[in-house]
């Protein structure tokens, strides 16, 4: 009885010791489960805070609950996207943007009158999104709209008148260049735009089809004598432009250029030395040619919008418009399309060349590989006014 007693009892201890064991071993496990889920939970904190959104321009003046306010019609959106895990993807309105390795980015906007909802979106390498509703107004502030209203009426009664050279090149002399099928017809389209719809008239506009070196010179003497400071000039050549790389110099190739020579070729520099003798108050060059960019090789990108017609029309100015930087364009002219295009469609009375560059350049960037250009011919009597179209 009490072998069995004694044994029941060693039993029971066994039981005890080994129950407790078990529980130990729970509260073991427990607490190490407890503390993966604290380390999991403190891991997943860490990646999931969105990158951060700062906007560089147009100042925000967000902070005090007000909205930016801008008069041009075309700004350069700049900012900045940070994360601690790096940025992975920037878009602004869902289009794709390009960013520095600090996430700096820009992004050009086309605005319209009021207001212009941008949307700016950002993503961090561990797929963490971030989104920025900004509303910026695009306005005319009531001191410009007043000083327009009292000063543009003088634009009307100006004594200057309005010029044009126009040059379609795409027969040439030598076999060794190759013919083109479109300048004539787009330097024919512009001459009919600029006679029928804008201060343009036909006695003053010069259309050169397939002139030589000689001719093309013979026109610009002409003007250096007889124009005067008062009337505006715009000069367009469409046709083979070369880039000479040993020299660091553009040419235009008249109809008479020889492939081996370039006697009878025009340099950009000598049209600039005429663009600098031709003392008007406004000269305008719009080139659609391979390589036209080089007219101002030390022009800036782009420039802002300025803020009235009058201030512009005021100061001399002598700018470009050309269809590419230093790179080939095609013969069939997507610049030349959306120019005239927008030449035509144009209601406005006053529009200086730079909003008219504006309304077409992301067009053209759209629908083809060329980056047109806009800026100041340098060292050529530029004061910084603009090229003012005057609809008829």
């Amino acid at each position: 009885m009490k072998t069995i007693t004694k044994f029941k009892y060693l039993l029971l201890v066994f039981v005890l010791m080994a129950n407790f064991a078990s529980k130990a071993q729970v509260i073991e496990a427990t607490s190490a489960i407890y503390s993966f889920n604290i380390q999991k939970k403190q891991t997943t904190l860490s990646d999931i805070k969105p990158p951060v959104i700062e906007i560089l321009y147009p100042l925000m003046a967000s902070a005090r609950g007000f909205k930016p306010v801008v008069e041009e019609k075309l700004i350069s959106l700049k900012g900045r996207a940070s994360d601690e895990s790096g940025i992975y993807e920037v878009k602004v309105n869902g289009a794709d943007v390009r960013f520095l390795t600090d996430g700096t980015f820009t992004h050009e906007l086309m605005l319209v009158m009021g207001d212009n909802l941008v949307v700016i979106e950002a993503i961090d390498g561990k797929a963490n999104k971030q989104t920025l509703n900004l509303t910026i107004q695009r306005s005319l502030s009531a001191e410009v709209v007043e000083e327009t209203e009292l000063i543009v009426p003088e634009l009307i009664t100006t004594k200057g008148k309005y010029y044009a050279l126009i040059i379609g090149v795409q027969d040439y002399v030598s076999e060794d260049i190759t013919d083109l099928e479109e300048p004539i017809s787009d330097a024919q389209n512009l001459y009919n735009v600029l006679t029928q719809q804008y201060t343009f008239d036909r006695e003053n506009v010069k259309f050169m089809k397939n002139p030589s070196r000689e001719d093309i010179i013979v026109q610009l003497d002409y003007y250096v004598e007889h124009l005067s400071g008062e009337d505006n000039l715009l000069i367009f050549y469409a046709g083979h432009g070369y880039w000479d790389e040993k020299r660091e110099t553009g040419y235009w190739l008249p109809a008479d250029a020889q492939r081996k020579s370039t006697a009878r070729w025009l340099r950009n520099s000598t049209i600039q030395e005429y663009i600098d003798d031709i003392k008007v108050k406004h000269t305008l060059l719009i080139a659609d040619a391979c390589f036209s960019g080089s007219i101002y090789k030390t022009r800036k990108a782009f420039e802002d919008a300025p803020d009235a017609v009058n201030k512009l029309y005021d100061l001399s100015s002598r700018k470009a418009i050309t269809s590419g930087t230093l790179t080939e364009v095609p013969d069939k002219s997507v610049f030349m399309e959306y120019f005239l295009k927008n030449l035509n469609n144009n209601t406005s009375k006053y529009v200086p060349a730079l909003d008219m560059f504006s309304s077409f350049r992301t067009a053209v960037m759209n629908n083809s590989p060329n980056t047109p250009q806009y800026g100041t011919i340098q060292n050529t009597g530029d004061e910084g006014g603009d090229f003012i179209f005057i609809r008829r």
